[in-house]
């Protein structure tokens, strides 16, 4: 498996919905400030928090702000660069 994609796994693991008064839903994932979905069914609820999370995910990592560490996968990391002569 891709780490991106278990970081992924493990923090949709953790969201949390709730049914709103008018029978729609709300999702949020704690640990990720500001990743929130609305939607008409839980179904659609979850996945229009995973697209929000993804993207969260991603613009944080283009402007190098510090995601949360998830489940022990750190993407804050910086990356290991392995000598060219060792492929």
């Amino acid at each position: 498996m891709y780490i991106l994609t278990e970081y992924l796994d493990r923090a949709m693991a953790q969201a949390v919905y709730d049914k709103l008064d008018d029978g729609t839903y709300g999702g949020r994932i704690p640990p990720c400030p500001g990743v929130v979905a609305f939607a008409a069914s839980l179904g659609e609820c979850s996945a229009d928090l995973r697209s929000t999370l993804e993207d969260w995910v991603l613009l944080g990592m283009k402007l190098a702000h510090a995601l949360p560490v998830i489940a022990g996968i750190d993407l804050n990391r910086e990356p290991v660069h392995e000598p060219v002569d060792t492929l």
